[in-house]
């Protein structure tokens, strides 16, 4: 008999972040709050069309980053220019829900984007006008998981948080509630 473990965000979210949603957005019904219903990782590898190697060093990296074996994405067109033809792996991606997710997300904001270099925050304008905010991360080597010694090549990736709020100042609320660190407008870049 094993019990499970709440993750620390969700249990947060449950405890403290959806009351004080509820009386900021002025809503009652639990249902219309915005939550974060999925996190897509993903990478695109182009440089895979001419080395296969490439694309496993993706798909190990992104396995021990998420804990979940990623999806390969392919090409679905020929471009004679790329060298690229219909069905050749060049990407992976991986959707994460429940523990996961929040797992994942309490591990981006606690540790990974702190060690990314000359962080200055995120921008708070990166949303879709649905509710959902992207990011994009220019080395994978801020994980703290992946061994240097084992990804030499420098390699980049995409992260989206799929919220259900479904404005932009909705789950610009919720992310900020989550203490995601979104630059501050008094400080000039």
């Amino acid at each position: 008999m094993s019990t499970s473990v709440v993750p620390r965000l969700a249990e947060q979210y449950n405890k403290e972040i959806r009351p004080a949603l509820a009386e900021s957005l002025g809503r009652k019904n639990p249902h219309s709050l915005p939550k974060i219903e999925k996190i897509v990782v993903s990478m695109g590898v182009g440089s895979a069309i001419s080395d296969k190697k490439n694309m496993e060093d993706a798909v190990s990296a992104l396995t021990e980053i998420t804990g979940q074996k990623p999806l390969i994405c392919r090409a679905r067109k020929s471009v004679a220019n790329f060298k690229l033809r219909q069905g050749m792996p060049i990407g992976a991606k991986v959707t994460l829900r429940g523990a996961r997710m929040y797992e994942f997300l309490d591990r981006l904001i606690s540790l990974v984007l702190p060690r990314v270099r000359d962080f200055r925050g995120l921008s708070d304008t990166a949303f879709d006008g649905n509710g959902n905010y992207s990011l994009g991360l220019s080395e994978i080597l801020v994980f703290p998981e992946l061994n240097p010694d084992k990804y030499t090549r420098s390699q980049g990736m995409n992260i989206v948080i799929c919220m259900s709020g479904h404005s932009n100042d909705d789950s610009r609320e919720l992310l900020k509630s989550f203490q995601f660190p979104f630059k501050r407008p008094d400080v000039e870049e």
